[in-house]
């Protein structure tokens, strides 16, 4: 009971310690890419934040609760202990009443011996001899001592009933005054805990917000590089700047794997899947998750530009992947946009656009080998728990795909992250051997150019170090950002561009040291399990610093000039 007790006042102890959240705002109002980044990153620290001021409330609580419940059992035991303890009471405070007549009785006799048994009347007695009179000595001594011990039993018999007496009273008063303790700090962190989750809740619903306005910001800068979402939407013109001369010395080109929007079938990789041998369902279940295959009959859809027409016959004319590839290949197109046209109109209630928007569509039979891959696949559907799928494809994922959340599109079950390739993955260079869409040109490829330095996107040390000064003066203030675009285009928020000398200044002011050019850019850690850059460090004249990937995309598709981006999660830096 004593040790009970000890416990549940300690944890009564620690409940005193207040329930903390700062008094910071997350708000979802922001007007460029940059102001959306910001925010986002206060609202997932206020969050962290949150999540941190919460979780030892948590612990507590469940402690509480677990101690409550031990608590409860306790009270049962001791309401049963107590009916035996006064019960045990009762009949002892009976036989008290006797035993109390018989010390009272034997106190009276003591005190008549005491003045009766004088030992001097037996020893001038003349009726009894000596060895009587000890024997009478020894007789009353003996029940003089049994009367001492009966009074002290008698007596410690009472004390001990009154002690447990006042012991039960107390532990009854202390479990009642603990157990209503307990049940208070219980309901108000469980309060707290459940408001905590509340805001928590809310902090997501705004991130959500915020991440979906970035998404807009860098989707409208993206467009510029007029890179096409799938095969259909027109030749890949991606291409290897390794082998371009800029015309300057030192140089840095950030090379990504992949272009958008990497979900669904990889076009590339079904090329060379199909060319390791596998058949159409293989490739298609390699990209979408939890698939069935089922045939959903020859349905009339609608077309824009064409009217009504038989599914089977708008699929004769499609133009999503070239004619020479494998059937397996083809045939894995087929199913695809079969699934993607069923799912878009809904089975024919909604018409489908002939655009990359949709899929390309241009009338007619396209003829050959896709005309075979149409036909030997008809009415074969993919299906997820009973719908057909929104089967999304692209033209090469860089090795790997995402799932839709991944890229800001909403959840869908059939999407799923991938590593495309043949094996296991450790470095750059096992991608470029072992990943399945390795031979499409804009597999590794520094996306965006510039009239001069031979149409490149090629960097110079200066520009580099100008991007990686932008960053550290956002991180020192960031009320600085409306500054920080890039220098040869229109400020989108209307403010002062800052250019590079003037970025240096005022990261200087603030206590940070400027870049005047770099020596080395690596990509420093890299997640080859789902394909993502997670670390970039710079080195040159201010010494070596490391920024998250996603910082560093960020503000690199801010301020570097023309449309030079990095256009995905996985890239690389080459240096010539």
């Amino acid at each position: 009971m004593h040790r009970l007790l000890l416990v549940l006042t300690i944890v009564l102890s620690a409940l005193i310690i207040p329930f903390v959240v700062l008094a910071a705002e997350c708000d979802s109002n922001c007007n460029s890419t940059d102001e959306c980044a910001a925010k986002i990153s206060v609202c997932q620290s206020i969050w962290q934040d949150v999540q941190k001021a919460k979780a030892p409330h948590e612990t507590s609580l469940r402690k509480m609760e677990k101690d409550i419940a031990a608590f409860q059992n306790r009270i049962s035991e001791i309401g049963v202990e107590v009916e035996v303890k006064e019960t045990a009471i009762k009949k002892s405070e009976s036989e008290l009443g006797s035993q109390q007549e018989l010390l009272a009785k034997r106190v009276r006799a003591a005190y008549i011996r005491s003045y009766t048994n004088n030992p001097l009347l037996f020893f001038f007695s003349k009726s009894q001899d000596f060895g009587t009179i000890l024997r009478s000595l020894a007789y009353q001594k003996a029940v003089t001592n049994e009367d001492k011990r009966v009074i002290i039993d008698i007596v410690t018999f009472i004390k001990s009933l009154e002690d447990k007496k006042a012991t039960l009273e107390q532990e009854k008063i202390t479990l009642a005054d603990l157990k209503a303790s307990l049940d208070v700090q219980a309901s108000a962190t469980r309060k707290l805990v459940t408001e905590a989750t509340a805001y928590q809740n809310v902090l997501s619903s705004e991130i959500s917000v915020l991440s979906a306005k970035q998404q807009a910001f860098l989707a409208e800068k993206l467009a510029g590089l007029n890179l096409p979402t799938s095969l259909g939407g027109g030749t890949l013109y991606c291409t290897d700047d390794r082998k371009t001369d800029p015309g300057f010395g030192s140089a840095f080109a950030f090379f990504t794997f992949g272009i958008p929007h990497r979900v669904g079938m990889n076009q590339y990789g079904a090329l060379g899947r199909a060319n390791a041998g596998q058949n159409h369902q293989d490739i298609l279940r390699a990209y979408f998750d939890g698939i069935n295959f089922e045939n959903r009959g020859n349905v009339t859809i609608q077309v824009q530009g064409y009217g009504g027409m038989s599914l089977e016959d708008y699929l004769l004319g499609i133009y999503e992947m070239p004619s020479s590839w494998p059937i397996e290949a083809q045939k894995a197109q087929a199913v695809a946009a079969r699934s993607y046209a069923l799912a878009y109109t809904q089975n024919g209630a909604n018409s489908i656009c002939t655009t990359q928007s949709c899929q390309v569509y241009k009338g007619g039979n396209k003829g050959g080998d896709w005309e075979r891959a149409v036909k030997e696949t008809a009415g074969e559907t993919m299906v997820r728990d009973g719908q057909v799928i929104t089967a999304w494809y692209s033209s090469t994922d860089g090795g790997y795909t995402f799932a839709s959340s991944d890229v800001g599109w909403s959840s869908r079950s059939w999407t799923k992250r991938t590593r495309d390739t043949n094996g296991d993955i450790a470095s750059f260079g096992d991608l470029f051997s072992k990943a399945y869409d390795k031979d499409s040109p804009c597999f590794y490829a520094a996306q965006g150019w510039r009239k001069e330095y031979s149409s490149s996107a090629w960097l110079k040390q200066d520009e580099v170090a100008d991007i990686v000064n932008v960053i550290m003066l956002a991180q020192k203030d960031s009320g600085t950002k409306s500054h920080l675009y890039q220098t040869d285009k229109p400020n989108p928020e209307g403010a002062e561009t800052w250019d590079k000398e003037r970025v240096k200044q005022e990261l200087r002011s603030r206590g940070g040291s400027s870049y005047d050019n770099v020596s080395n850019v690596t990509a420093s850690s890299v997640d080859f399990g789902v394909g993502k850059t997670n670390q970039v460090t710079i080195e040159g004249n201010a010494g070596s610093n490391s920024f998250s990937g996603t910082d560093f995309v960020n503000y690199f598709n801010l301020r570097a000039p023309a449309n030079i981006q990095i256009v995905g999660g996985l890239f690389n830096i080459e240096k010539r």
